[in-house]
């Protein structure tokens, strides 16, 4: 259409080390960079994370059947993904590497997940329904503790090392 630009955003090298340093910088140390809109039908975002990031467990629901969906690839570094039933009981664990043998993975509405950063300044982008509603985005597992806390940093500390051993990092706990 004349008048229109299309709006056209580029994944490169300058943007992930620029999002990855504000993580860094972060108390939190991870950072979005939203490529939606708020509004926008489906959640596209660049998610940079650094080793000590605590991502409290959570499941993705929507009131659509299968809408809760949640996709992740990993961009540059490594991130762990850990499976967690009702309990909090690790039930899978999957490394997902740029560059390795396992680079993303969609998770089904309902799955209750955590990520941790394994290797400094990775970034994933990930890819879920919207729009983004801060109340209802997430059903956190009681149980575990709220970000900031020394029993975060301990969790989370806890989860990383379960990727040490590389023996059998991929899918079962």
């Amino acid at each position: 259409m004349a008048g229109d630009s299309p709006r056209v955003q580029r994944l490169d090298q300058q943007l992930f080390d620029r999002v990855a340093a504000q993580a860094g910088q972060l108390p939190r140390l991870r950072r979005n960079h939203n490529l939606h809109q708020e509004s926008d039908p489906v959640q596209r975002f660049l998610n940079a994370m650094q080793p000590g990031t605590y991502v409290r467990p959570h499941r993705h629901r929507r009131s659509r059947p299968g809408a809760g969906f949640e996709c992740f690839v990993v961009l540059q570094g490594a991130i762990g993904l850990l499976l967690l039933e009702e309990n909090g009981l690790v039930c899978g664990r999957e490394r997902l590497e740029a560059g390795g043998p396992l680079q993303g993975i969609e998770l089904a509405e309902g799955i209750l997940h955590t990520l941790v950063a394994l290797e400094p300044d990775s970034v994933l982008l990930e890819i879920k329904e919207g729009p983004y509603l801060p109340a209802a985005d997430k059903d956190f597992l009681a149980g575990f503790p709220a970000e900031g806390t020394d029993q975060a940093r301990q969790q989370e500390q806890t989860w990383r090392a379960l990727f040490d051993r590389e023996e059998g990092a991929g899918g079962a706990p």
